[in-house]
């Protein structure tokens, strides 16, 4: 067994519960946390107070995962092509600074390659890409009962109704960088 190279990325694509459900099916990924960050409020925010807008802080999913399995930059292609990245502070019915579409940088390596992604991916898409690409601050956990939203509650409405179709065109989408399963 080789060793693991752990690195760590943090993507805000609207609702945390979709980025994370997106990130825990990607074979790399040892962990995704659910969190905030990129705001100016001060102290560790709550989920109601960064709902409401006035934190300046993002829904953002916090990806460990082994650069010896899988590239940083696969894991900013499948970010990109499992949300909207042309729309500004919307992701859906979910609107709001909160739902921003932004790539969160840990050093200069990531803030390169992001914007690399960026510009190959965006020929795919009918409108401009308007995700930020801007230096990570405190990342800030989310409650416990975020975690792991979509695997405790996948027969919730909205689980249904959003996530699950996602999920769906991440296997059709990247069915080569998805964990094998277990049998």
């Amino acid at each position: 067994m080789k060793n693991k190279k752990l690195e760590t990325a943090t993507f805000g694509g609207g609702c945390f519960w979709c980025v994370e459900a997106i990130f825990q099916e990607i074979n790399g990924v040892e962990k995704v946390i659910s969190g905030y960050t990129g705001g100016n409020a001060p102290g560790k925010p709550t989920y109601r107070e960064v709902c409401s807008g006035l934190t300046g802080h993002a829904e953002v999913v916090q990806v460990t995962f082994d650069a010896n399995i899988i590239a940083y930059e696969d894991l900013l292609v499948v970010f990109m092509t499992s949300h909207d990245p042309t729309t500004l502070n919307r992701q859906g019915a979910d609107t709001g600074t909160q739902y921003r579409s932004v790539i969160y940088y840990h050093d200069n390596a990531q803030k390169e390659n992001a914007g690399l992604v960026l510009k190959e991916v965006a020929p795919y898409f009918d409108k401009p890409i308007v995700t930020e690409i801007s230096p990570l601050g405190t990342f800030y956990e989310a409650e416990e009962y975020h975690q792991d939203y979509y695997r405790n509650n996948q027969s919730q409405g909205y689980c249904s109704a959003v996530i699950t179709p996602k999920l769906s065109k991440l296997r059709k989408m990247h069915a080569d960088k998805l964990k094998k399963a277990k049998v």
